[in-house]
This record gives C-alpha cells, sequence and structure tokens, in this order.
C-alpha cells in the first residue's frame, strides 16, 4: 500500500517537472529579449529539473527500496548551479549593453552600477 502511495508521489513529481521543462522550453521559444529568455530558462528549467529528478529519488525508493546518492548530488547541483549560471548570463548580457525589449520601464541595474567601473 504505501509502495504504491510513494511510487504515485514520484510519478507525480516526474510529470510536473516534465511540464515545468516543456513551458521552459517553449519561453524560451516565445519571449521577446534575452532577459526574459534567460529567466524563463533559470527559473522553470531548474525547477523542472529539480522536480524531475526528486520524483526519480522517490520513485526508487519506493521501488526498489534503496536510496541513490547519484540522483541526491545531481539535485544538490541542479540547485546550486541553473540560478548562478542565469545570472552570469544575464550579467554578461547587460554588461554588453544587449537591448531589452520596448516593455521595459524602469532599470534598476543601472541605478545600482551608478559611479561603478565595469
Amino acid at each position: 500500500m504505501t509502495e504504491t502511495i510513494v511510487i504515485s508521489i514520484g510519478l507525480i513529481l516526474v510529470m510536473t517537472g516534465a511540464l515545468f521543462s516543456a513551458l521552459a522550453a517553449i519561453g524560451m521559444l516565445r519571449l521577446d529579449d534575452v532577459y526574459s529568455r534567460a529567466h524563463a530558462a533559470g527559473k522553470a528549467a531548474t525547477l523542472g529539473t529539480m522536480l524531475l529528478l526528486t520524483g526519480t529519488f522517490i520513485y526508487f525508493i519506493g521501488k526498489e527500496g534503496y536510496v541513490n546518492f547519484h540522483l541526491l548530488i545531481g539535485i544538490v547541483f541542479v540547485f546550486i548551479t541553473g540560478p548562478i549560471a542565469s545570472h552570469m548570463v544575464l550579467k554578461a548580457a547587460y554588461n554588453l549593453k544587449t537591448p531589452a525589449s520596448k516593455r521595459l520601464k524602469l532599470d534598476e541595474v543601472k541605478e545600482d552600477l551608478k559611479g561603478i567601473k565595469l
């Protein structure tokens, strides 16, 4: 009984992660500028990947009855590197003065960097 519940929770997490990853891919194709695309990649793709790995981790606990440490290391690795990579892409795009979409009304980073040489 509990094995079925644990496996079901794992499968639900895998399906949710796949949905988030698909939405991230659609966002990267449809959004206007590099800043919006990096946001979609940084947030939705990281969350989707973490849900997929967590669902697989829980599935193996329920089905096989053992803890897979490779998946734990993968979850921690994605949790740390995903947002950092997205931030660095955005920082590089901003430093190269990549134009933003016309919908951008306020540049808060410009005020924060006033007086700092890059």
